[in-house]
């Protein structure tokens, strides 16, 4: 069974898509059946590519994020997905706000899967222009949710 993932960060063009990106190369990696995509809780860059910034940061790490496209996180993200992921609290927050009544859909901090236990955010580089620091993040989340995978679904 697919499990379908879905990245959130506040405009879809940094955080999310670079882990969507990322999250891709490293299930595929690891065999995993997911089906993954990316959004931004508010609508400033719907349809623009990822910030030139990050994707540099991105492919010299080896990700090609220059076909994603930004779009907005909406209220039937919850239907489509198995899984929703903030990349920061106020990402989380806005997402539940949007939550139809009776929906199950978990949202999780993608920081919930990294064993760094200081990071409860994966801070904006769009502002805090820490590319790099965004990536470390980024795989190591990224890692620790493929673990939980394993154990916990039957992908």
């Amino acid at each position: 069974m697919t499990t379908r993932i879905l990245f959130v960060c506040l405009g879809n063009i940094c955080r999310s898509p670079a882990a969507e990106a990322v999250f891709s190369s490293l299930s595929k990696q690891a065999g995993l059946d997911v089906s993954l995509d990316s959004a931004g809780t508010a609508g400033y860059h719907i349809g623009k590519a990822p910030y030139a910034p990050m994707q540099d940061a991105a492919s010299a790490r080896g990700y090609d994020l220059s076909e994603l496209r930004a779009r907005q996180f909406s209220a039937a993200d919850f239907d489509d997905f198995d899984l929703l992921i903030g990349m920061d609290m106020d990402n989380v927050a806005d997402m539940k706000t949007k939550r139809p009544n009776g929906n199950t859909t978990p949202i999780r901090l993608f920081t919930d899967y990294t064993s760094d236990s200081k990071a409860s955010d994966i801070p904006d580089p769009y502002f805090t222009r820490d590319y790099e620091g965004a990536l470390t993040l980024i795989e190591e989340a990224s890692a620790g949710l493929i673990s939980w995978l394993e154990k916990e679904v039957a992908v």
